[in-house]
């Protein structure tokens, strides 16, 4: 069974910076996956997308509210996302979600995402 699992959510003042990790468990299967993306979810909103990555060639894409603030990467030796967030904003303030999709391209939309990790709570404070 696939499982991710996100760490790494905290509370921090504007402007500091959060390091979020999801680990990805196979138990025996293979990866499969050919994206890995974050969403983020804010209490009343749905579940938006952040940022994704093609998990072989490293390709990224971001939403625009991001760009120039987070970064996100991964280790394919550990089978492992990150979410790098700098200069945190009151706005960003969420529940972070890791995701894996098989199929390829860039994949921004969650119903195309195949397994979720059970999220990481961020919160920004003025």
């Amino acid at each position: 069974q696939v499982q991710l699992v996100e760490s790494g959510g905290g509370l921090v003042q504007a402007g500091g910076s959060l390091r979020l990790s999801c680990a990805v468990s196979l138990s025996g299967r293979t990866f499969g996956f050919h994206v890995m993306g974050w969403f983020r979810q804010a209490p009343g909103k749905e579940r938006e997308f952040v940022a994704t990555i093609n998990w072989s060639g490293g390709t990224t894409y971001y939403t625009d509210s991001v760009k120039g603030r987070f970064t996100i990467s991964r280790d394919v030796a550990k089978n492992a996302l990150y979410l790098q967030m700098n200069s945190l904003k009151p706005a960003d303030t969420a529940v972070y979600f890791c995701a894996a999709a098989r199929m390829a391209g860039q994949v921004t939309d969650r119903g195309d995402y195949n397994f979720w990790g059970q999220g990481t709570q961020v919160t920004v404070s003025s």
